[in-house]
């Protein structure tokens, strides 16, 4: 990836498609809905509240990143998308239940007025869903082309100049890579062929890309993750970001593991086990789903604590992971977690954490952050994977045979030392020798 000689401004109006208006997407879509009237804070978003140092600490200069680099304008944004329900975003905000009737009726005809396009659904994939409002074609080939004609329709319907999509639906059922994936040959043979290994997802990824548009997966899924997909984000110019939206019980992983490491404490056992009650909690009891989420969540730990480099002290973990469907929560998700560590001389310790958070209220600023960051990243001429946006991922993406960065402090340097190169800024190490005598 070279910087940047310019990076295009955010001129004109950009459009955001999410393939899954449920939950996430239709509080998403009000919270941006309400910060465009000053109705509301859009707490917990990097562009939009976030500020970044420049210089040595003795200038001072700590401009908001909106100020650093050119991105899209709230006022500027078109929201969109695809679900297999046929609800518009204030019907399905409605029965999400996650913001209050009155922050919903404060922008009730905005949220009508964004109703989703049929969706490519295969119900093999996602078991526990049985949408109604789903495309049909002969092939899954046939499916991808009709994707590529409503983002094509959308932008012209819709007056956008740029768009960008991030997946918000189910996770599906687990997938390895297999030949179909591995190369743009193959993967259109596959399609044609309407080959099993060809989840929803990747319908949606394949559509994107062939558009030139931006795709960031905030699901497990196998999707921007494949060799096919890689080759063809280069070849279309397109970038791609992922896996799986960094929110509550993993979110905590990667803040409290980077401090056991540093400190060099030493790691009986970590077990967690959420409990969840909307659609996804739903989704996930199918245990071939819940394989998808278990394999994206077990991977945090050991990037982090690097076992083979701290031999009896990461080695010999235990490493538990539990998702529980249980209605009456909803979207107020609870995740407790049970360390077992040991300190000087393998005396033993615990910690303890019981985090009651709100699954869509921390992932709704993820999702606008990706958005206007794989915008910001297109007109800036970058392609494939966009390592630096791994800070939102649980999963996240690293080019062949790079280690993968889960630590979040690390991430979000990498993300901001990012911006700073963007734009011919010098990177910040933290050294500071040169205050010193």
């Amino acid at each position: 990836m070279q910087r940047p000689s310019a990076i295009k401004p955010a001129t004109g109006r950009l459009g955001i498609l999410l393939p899954g208006m449920g939950a996430v997407a239709t509080t998403t879509i009000a919270g941006v809905f309400l910060a465009r009237r000053g109705l509301g804070k859009p707490v917990g978003s990097l562009t939009q509240l976030g500020t970044i140092r420049l210089g040595k600490r003795t200038e001072g200069r700590n401009p908001k990143i909106n100020e650093l680099v050119p991105l899209a304008n709230l006022e500027d944004i078109e929201f969109g998308g695809w679900d297999v329900f046929p609800d518009n975003a204030l019907e399905a905000a409605r029965r999400a239940r996650v913001l209050e009737t009155e922050h919903l009726d404060a922008v009730a005809d905005e949220l009508k007025a964004v109703a989703p396009m049929k969706a490519a659904f295969y119900p093999e994939y996602v078991k526990r869903l049985s949408g109604t409002h789903v495309k049909e074609a002969p092939s899954k080939y046939e499916m991808v082309e009709q994707l590529r004609a409503d983002i094509r329709r959308f932008k012209q319907e819709r007056n956008v100049d740029r768009v960008v999509a991030v997946w918000c639906g189910s996770t599906e059922t687990f997938l390895q890579q297999t030949p179909v994936h591995q190369t743009i040959a193959s993967f259109e043979e596959g399609l044609r062929k309407s080959d099993p290994n060809i989840n929803n997802t990747l319908l949606y990824v394949w559509a994107c890309l062939k558009e030139g548009v931006p795709f960031a997966n905030g699901a497990p899924n196998l999707g921007v993750d494949i060799p096919a997909v890689h080759e063809l984000a280069r070849e279309t110019n397109t970038p791609i970001a992922g896996r799986d939206f960094k929110t509550g019980q993993t979110l905590m992983k990667t803040v409290i593991a980077p401090g056991l490491k540093a400190r060099l404490l030493g790691l009986n056992g970590w077990y967690s086990t959420n409990i969840l009650g909307n659609r996804d909690g739903e989704v996930l009891d199918d245990p071939a789903n819940f394989k998808t989420k278990e394999n994206s969540k077990l991977g945090v730990l050991d990037s982090i604590l690097e076992p083979a480099k701290h031999p009896g002290l990461y080695d010999d973990y235990f490493h538990k992971v539990r998702i529980d469907y249980y209605p009456p929560r909803g979207d107020a998700k609870e995740g407790w977690d049970n360390i077992d560590l040991f300190g000087w001389m393998g005396y033993p310790m615990q910690i303890k954490i019981d985090f009651l958070c709100r699954d869509s209220i921390l992932a709704a600023p993820i999702v606008l952050d990706l958005a206007l960051f794989m915008d910001l990243a297109k007109r800036a001429g970058f392609r494939g994977i966009q390592e630096w946006l791994g800070f939102y991922f649980k999963a996240p993406m690293a080019a062949e045979g790079l280690q993968v960065e889960h630590d979040l402090f690390v991430q979000q340097s990498k993300l901001k030392n990012t911006l700073r190169w963007m734009v011919g800024e010098e990177l910040i190490t933290h050294l500071g020798n040169e205050y010193y005598d």
